[in-house]
């Protein structure tokens, strides 16, 4: 199939195929979601399920490790049901990302720019709301924990809000501030940002997050994942798991 994207209009014609209601994972006391991004061919889309990984993640927007929609179709037609494949968007309209969704085959969407949540929601046909895992990217900046009030005007617009220094940025954000910022509350959360196996552990023991995400911390070179550096992640995240 040929994607033709342009800004806020797609040549494909709206046929969706019938999937089956998805459930997805929850969290227990003892398991951590697992997501790997910048998946980018598919020897490391199988590398990083061995190793472990709950969810792959497609980079759909400018990076080093940007797939076309094409491309992540040829490796998610080959990836088994259980593992969860979020499409990562940076402003990109509602109508591009529930297209692309819908067409390469994604389980969950990543909104990692200006997109509105609620909008892109409301776009999605009523039959998918519950069916694509939705996460929200946040910025860790002073008074971030605003931004998920701004975003939730509809009960399951957001299922988790992703935590990142910035776009592709490598660095982790400053633990201690964002935990103190985000006081008491309750939302569901993945941690992003410059994780690797040597400090994944202390990001569990800073959070107790949802969920975790990482992409140059398991590679041996932009868009190329490193096998050892997968497995030790992984590892460290599930002994930090029981501590």
């Amino acid at each position: 199939m040929v994607f033709t994207i342009h800004r806020g209009f797609s040549s494909l014609a709206w046929h969706s195929p019938v999937r089956s209601q998805r459930n997805f994972p929850k969290k227990t006391c003892m398991h951590t979601w697992i997501k790997i991004c910048g998946t980018t061919c598919l020897e490391d889309a199988l590398q990083s399920m061995d190793a472990g990984a709950d969810a792959l993640g497609f980079i759909f927007a400018p990076s080093k490790r940007r797939v076309t929609p094409e491309q992540a179709q040829q490796i998610i037609g080959k990836l088994p049901r259980e593992v969860e494949k979020i499409g990562v968007f940076m402003n990109s309209t509602a109508a591009e990302i529930t297209m692309i969704a819908e067409h390469v085959g994604l389980t969950g969407i990543q909104m990692h720019g200006d997109e509105s949540a609620a909008e892109v929601y409301n776009h999605l046909p009523e039959g998918r709301r519950g069916m694509l895992r939705k996460i929200k990217t946040v910025l860790v900046q002073d008074g971030f924990a605003s931004k998920f009030d701004s975003h939730v005007t509809i009960p399951g617009v957001v299922d988790a809000w992703l935590l990142d220094s910035g776009a592709g940025s490598g660095k982790t954000f400053d633990w201690p501030a964002a935990r103190a910022q985000l006081s008491d509350r309750q939302e569901r959360l993945i941690i992003a940002g410059g994780l690797t196996p040597e400090n994944v552990g202390d990001a569990l023991r800073a959070f107790d997050p949802w969920g975790v995400d990482v992409v140059s911390g398991v590679e041996s070179a932009p868009g190329r994942k490193d096998p050892e550096k997968l497995n030790a992640f992984v590892a460290a995240v599930r002994r930090a798991e029981k501590q």
